[in-house]
Parts: structure tokens; sequence; C-alpha cells
């Protein structure tokens, strides 16, 4: 099972230039990354980002995030993995665009 986290192209160049991050303004005030299941993604995208085309689906193996991911309840008491710690790009398993289309955002195949 893989995790999600959407970026915004800029954030995502800035992870990439950096080689780590604390995520996106709003995990830093909230002091954790948010990220979603495949089951919840969908869901994400349009509540977070229903406007935006230049995002970036990220990819992560939940498995090798540490002790530091917790598995929290959020959105109708569904639980969502949030990460106490940045983000290192040795985390990511991949990376693909996220383009917005006529009916929303266009996932690559083999995301659920």
């Amino acid at each position: 099972m893989l995790i999600y986290k959407i970026f915004r192209r800029p954030e995502w160049d800035a992870f990439r230039a950096a080689g780590e991050t604390a995520g996106a303004p709003i995990d830093i005030a909230d002091g954790y990354i948010h990220f979603s299941t495949s089951a919840q993604v969908a869901e994400t995208a349009a509540k977070w980002f229903a406007t935006e085309s230049d995002l970036v689906l990220v990819a992560f193996n939940p498995d090798t995030l540490g002790p530091a991911l917790k598995w929290e309840p959020s959105r109708g008491g569904a639980l969502f993995p949030h990460l106490y710690r940045h983000l290192h790009l040795s985390d990511v398993v991949w990376d693909k665009s996220l383009p917005l289309g006529a009916t929303g955002h266009i996932f690559p195949e083999g995301v659920w």
C-alpha cells in the first residue's frame, strides 16, 4: 500500500532542490505533513485543490516512514496518515503530474 501527498508545482520544485521539506503552509501550520490513502486522495484533491492544475502526486511507502507516521482521525472520523518529521527526497517512491480535466483531476493509473 502507498500513501500520497499532493504538491503544487513550486512546492515540489523546492522540495526537490532542497532534498527535504516541512510540507506546504497548511502542514507547517498544523505541525505535521498531511497524506491521503488511495481511497482518500481524490476527495483531498477535490476539496483542497479543486481549481489547481499544476499539481504533482507523490507516492510514499508508509512502512519506510518510521514511527513519525501516525494514523489519526480526520474527515468523518476516517484515519489519515500524518507525518511528524520532515519529508526527505529519499522517502519518495514515485511522482507524477496530476492534471486538471473537465470533470476533476486525472489520476495516474494504478492509484486506486
